[in-house]
């Protein structure tokens, strides 16, 4: 069995080609494709019974099974959950690959695989973008008042 760092540059490359094949649309497509049919039965479950906790709950687990290098934050009295990655092992590995461009968008899946299913749930997302260039970002979940 491979790990699923084994995939990242495959996942790049995909993204790459079917914005090639249909457009940059068909690649949100795909992504909201994942978001429904893979996220929302475990993240959605969460939100669901937990609220904005699910937050931590969830990427507690997942970025650890990554070995990501991440701060997280959950204030219950604000029902607000941060999430400050310092350095995200996928992004990292595309950057150190010699051998091909990773896919210009390849972070904005994150926004349209999670953000949605927290919606549906009353839960807001805000999403910062600005270093993944140095495979930095961060994450705002909340419950407006």
């Amino acid at each position: 069995m491979i790990s699923c760092t084994e995939f990242i540059p495959f996942y790049s490359e995909l993204f790459r080609y079917i914005e090639e094949k249909a457009g940059h649309d068909a690649v949100v497509r795909y992504w909201k494709y994942i978001s429904e049919a893979y996220v929302e039965p475990m993240l959605g479950e969460l939100a669901k019974e937990k609220g904005v906790a699910a937050c931590w709950e969830y990427w507690s687990r997942t970025l650890s099974e990554e070995a990501a290098d991440f701060t997280m934050t959950f204030d219950d009295e604000k029902n607000e959950y941060t999430l400050q990655m310092h350095q995200c092992p996928s992004k990292r590995m595309l950057l150190e690959l010699k051998h091909m461009e990773p896919y210009h968008d390849y972070c904005g899946h994150c926004a349209y695989l999670y953000s949605p299913v927290l919606e549906r749930y009353g839960i807001m997302g805000e999403e910062c973008f600005i270093d993944v260039d140095n495979a930095k970002c961060s994450y705002r979940y909340f419950i407006p008042e």
